[in-house]
């Protein structure tokens, strides 16, 4: 891309300004709002219903819960009396809280305590409150939504799972959703352990012999934790936690996460591996990864057979990925010799369940969180985002995404998708266990730096590059706070570019530093990862990859490989393709020297099979290829 530089400066996370308020330019039914989804963006109108009178717009960002609420203030008859007050916000609470979180919120509202709300009743006390808080229980349903008729303003969820409640309606209906996602991090850290050391010594099984009138000491002989080898596979807040207690009880420590900052690994004394490596060498395997598409039943009989025989298996993180009947299976054969969980698929278990039964698995209710200290921190911690949110503040631990004002959404949205898809598409490209900690954002304009706000972009990016492999829900409010959790440093540059000034972005190119990669041909001379797009027609289009010129539609999956430049390539590959029934919906060749390399990237309707892909993988003059799914 020929360009001039107009800003080399770098907009680093730990430096940059605030992310972008809660904005509401207009409280009328016609109010634009941006709604994030697991995997794409919709805009989408909204429906505001929480105030009387019509906002004004501004030009500067405000924030939406705030005006909101001042809205409301001033719409309340005035009283000349200095004595009067205004109204207190009203919260409701559904399930128990602990002490101090309800302190907290009572002097700040006024707070209603009502347990075991039927969903009819909740549905019609709902439009009375501002904000909802709620733990796992209660079912948050649009309906809910759509009968708080405007006035709900926050749902807290005193946690960090929000599977209760429905994001795309409290989106559309103007509803800030905040969590407690860092409190019960000590309390799960120490029931992974304690399972850990339980399990080693049949802690479990000898007690319920003891108490059956038995004396099996020869039965229950464990096996030493010193000197051996834990594989932790995720490392989070609480795999972290878990990898400093296990260190402190001597065993060996390594860990997979393609997003863990090396050097905060390296400070714990842990080694960062592959998922291969990690399952190969092995005695004991925590897990501690979110449950995503990606990680769901990712502990097969597959993986399963890739482990050391005699290992050990603990979960406090979520019950779906494992395999239960794979882990049964496991089990007998003696691949792994003992588990230890406190998650299921399925919760309860059912009372019959081979593997709540099984002889070699100790099992807890779903404990990890269950101490004292942690209910309280949980409430205090989520009482705090609600207060906040109620005050118009920005919580970090938003959820959903915040309104957005019109014009920038018109402007930018058909960039957004864009955005999203070069994060996905970069993620994928590397290889390696290093993880991705560095990446640079590149925008070409033919607009003045100082006239581009990409905050919305940068978003998008760091969405299509975590959320694939992670449970967080990545939006304005929280993507720089989430990039910081895992260790990703966003730099951003803007080219002045030869282009039309009516479109506020020329190209994005994304570049990931300091990574392996599974395509070669993807690397800069730099050995950066490099992709880039362009919009094109409302659709993003897919434009360099690396040094090569390509173009290809976003759409669907997507083939890269590189070949010796020879006639009857695209032939061959299009054949084997077309004979396993796939459709090639777009197709680009970039080449080097005349009959020396090209680049081919091919647009997919359907995912071809393995062996598809091992087809062209197998055709001689195919150097390299990756498969994309987008």
């Amino acid at each position: 891309m020929a360009a001039t530089s107009i800003s080399s400066a770098t907009n680093k996370l730990t430096d940059q300004s605030p992310p972008l308020p809660l904005h509401a330019t207009a409280a009328r039914p016609s109010a634009a709002s941006l709604s994030f989804s697991n995997s794409s963006i919709s805009i989408q109108k909204l429906a505001i219903s929480a105030t009387s009178r019509d906002l004004s717009s501004r030009s500067s960002v405000v924030s939406a819960l705030k005006t909101a609420r001042e809205s409301e203030q001033a719409s309340q008859p005035r009283n000349s009396d200095p004595e009067v007050k205004s109204p207190k916000p009203t919260i409701l609470v559904s399930e128990k809280l602990g002490e101090a979180g309800l302190d907290l919120l009572r002097s700040y509202g006024e707070v209603e305590c009502l347990y075991n709300l039927s969903p009819k009743d909740l549905c019609a006390k709902i439009g009375e409150f501002d904000a909802l808080i709620v733990r796992s229980g209660t079912k948050v349903t649009r309906q809910v939504f759509e009968a708080a008729k405007g006035k709900l303003k926050v749902v807290g969820r005193a946690g960090v799972g929000i599977d209760n409640v429905d994001l795309q309606a409290a989106t559309e209906l103007g509803c800030l959703v905040v969590n407690a996602p860092t409190a019960n991090t000590i309390a799960a850290a120490e029931h992974g352990i304690a399972l850990l050391a339980g399990m080693a010594r049949n802690v479990a099984q000898s007690d319920a012999s003891m108490k059956a009138g038995q004396w099996q000491r020869n039965k229950y002989v464990g096996v030493s934790l010193v000197g051996k080898t834990l594989a932790i596979m995720g490392f989070g807040k609480v795999g972290s936690e878990v990898a400093r207690r296990a260190k402190g009880l001597g065993m060996h420590v390594i860990a997979h996460d393609p997003y863990a900052p090396a050097d905060r690994a390296r400070a714990l004394g842990v080694e960062l591996v592959s998922f291969d490596e990690a399952l190969s060498t092995a005695d004991f395997v925590s897990l501690h990864m979110p449950l995503t598409p990606t990680t769901n039943k990712l502990f097969n009989d597959a993986t399963f057979a890739k482990m050391k025989k005699g290992v050990r298996i603990i979960n406090v993180a979520r019950g779906g990925v494992i395999d239960e009947d794979a882990l049964v299976r496991a089990l007998d054969e003696g691949i792994v010799a003992q588990a230890a969980l406190d998650v299921f698929t399925k919760e309860p278990p059912s009372k019959d369940s081979k593997l709540v039964q099984h002889e070699n698995v100790t099992v807890t209710p779903h404990l990890g969180a269950s101490t004292k200290e942690a209910q309280e921190g949980v409430a205090v911690e989520i009482a705090e985002a609600v207060v906040g949110a109620l005050r118009g503040e920005l919580s970090a631990t938003a959820v959903n995404a915040p309104m957005v004002p019109p014009e920038v959404l018109s402007e930018l949205a058909p960039y957004v998708n864009l955005a999203e898809k070069l994060g996905r598409l970069g993620v994928q490209l590397v290889a390696g266990g290093r993880g991705i900690q560095s990446v640079k954002v590149v925008y070409g304009s033919a607009r003045a730096s100082d006239n581009m706000d990409t905050r919305l972009l940068r978003s998008m990016i760091v969405k299509g590059i975590i959320e694939p492999i992670s449970d967080a829900h990545i939006n304005l409010v929280n993507a720089d706070f989430i990039a910081k959790q895992k260790g990703l440093r966003i730099s951003e540059e803007k080219l002045l570019v030869d282009s039309s000034s009516e479109s506020p972005i020329d190209s994005i190119q994304v570049q990931i530093s300091n990574v392996g990669s599974k395509f070669e041909s993807a690397l800069l001379d730099n050995g950066n990862i490099s992709i880039e797009g362009r919009v094109k027609d409302g659709v993003p289009h897919l434009t360099r990859v690396g040094a090569f010129s390509v173009d290809v539609s976003l759409e669907g999956n997507l083939i890269l490989y590189r070949q010796v430049d020879q006639p009857g390539m695209i032939g061959t590959v299009g054949t084997i393709l077309g004979e396993s029934n796939v459709n090639v919906s777009f197709m680009s060749v970039s080449r080097t020297v005349k009959r020396v390399k090209a680049i081919v990237a091919i647009g997919v309707d359907e995912a071809p099979s393995k062996e598809t892909l091992k087809k062209i993988g197998e055709v001689p003059a195919i150097e390299e290829f990756v498969f994309l799914d987008l």
